[in-house]
């Protein structure tokens, strides 16, 4: 059985004061909302907690796919796609070609978006780009432990970190198999396969 989970990390992101004026705040239904929400009681600011963007690619060098054995937590030891949290001041391009190098250090030639993978439960959208490497040389940065060309059939699916993954991997076999390929959006659940 697979141990794979599909998020970085837990939710929910409780803030406990206000970022305006360090007023506590409290969790209610602002007027014309239709959901709870922290507010500050004292200056009026509603604080939205909105989805985390985790960006990354699905790398192809001579039909083998790239996959990296994550060196942190969570799921430290287990491989996953180069792939992090979207930074401000990025379009989710360019963070997914920076995950990429700063994970793998592969250079890379950026394809279409491939797949968007809702994670509701855990507050993330996941988004993976297909990519072609523009050569087979890798070198990891220091939250990867190694950084490694695979063959579809060599794919270690029982030590795949997160769903997003085997999600995104299945969905490119298939479309190999087809040969036509076409961006996907799937929403995953916490239940694991």
């Amino acid at each position: 059985m697979s141990q794979e989970t599909e998020f970085y990390f837990p939710a929910p992101r409780l803030q406990k004061f206000c970022s305006q004026c360090a007023t506590a705040i409290t969790r209610r239904i602002p007027p014309g909302d239709n959901r709870e929400r922290d507010l500050c009681e004292q200056c009026g600011a509603v604080h939205y907690q909105n989805p985390r963007l985790v960006v990354g690619t699905l790398p192809v060098w001579q039909n083998k796919v790239l996959l990296c054995l994550r060196a942190i937590e969570p799921r430290a030891n287990t491989w996953t796609l180069p792939a992090g949290f979207m930074e401000l001041a990025e379009t989710i391009s360019q963070g997914a070609e920076r995950e990429t190098q700063e994970e793998a250090g592969v250079r890379i030639e950026l394809g279409g978006l491939y797949t968007v993978i809702d994670i509701p439960q855990v507050d993330q959208v996941h988004v993976y780009f297909l990519a072609q490497a523009l050569g087979p040389e890798l070198d990891p940065g220091p939250e990867t432990i190694e950084a490694r060309w695979y063959t579809l059939d060599e794919i270690p699916w029982d030590n795949l970190a997160f769903k997003s993954v085997s999600t995104t991997l299945k969905h490119y076999i298939h479309d190999l198999e087809s040969g036509l390929f076409a961006t996907r959006h799937y929403s995953l659940g916490i239940t694991q396969n």
